[in-house]
C-alpha cells in the first residue's frame, strides 16, 4: 500500500515540475513530457483503486 502511495507522489511532483520547466522555458517538449506524466499517474491511481475494491470484496465473500 505504502509503494502505490508512494509512486502516486513521486509521480504527481515530476508532473508539476515538468508543467513548472514548461512554463519557465516555454519549451514545448516539457509539456508532452508533463502529459505523459500524468497519463501514467492516472493509470497508478487507477491501479491502486483497483486493489483497494478487490480487497473489499474478498473481505465481503
Amino acid at each position: 500500500m505504502m509503494i502505490f502511495r508512494l509512486v502516486f507522489g513521486l509521480l504527481l511532483v515530476s508532473g508539476l515540475l515538468c508543467f513548472a520547466m514548461y512554463i519557465g522555458t516555454g519549451q514545448v517538449l516539457w509539456r508532452r513530457r508533463g502529459v505523459v506524466v500524468v497519463k501514467w499517474t492516472l493509470l497508478a491511481a487507477f491501479g491502486f483503486f483497483a486493489v483497494l475494491i478487490l480487497e473489499r470484496l474478498v473481505l465481503m465473500l
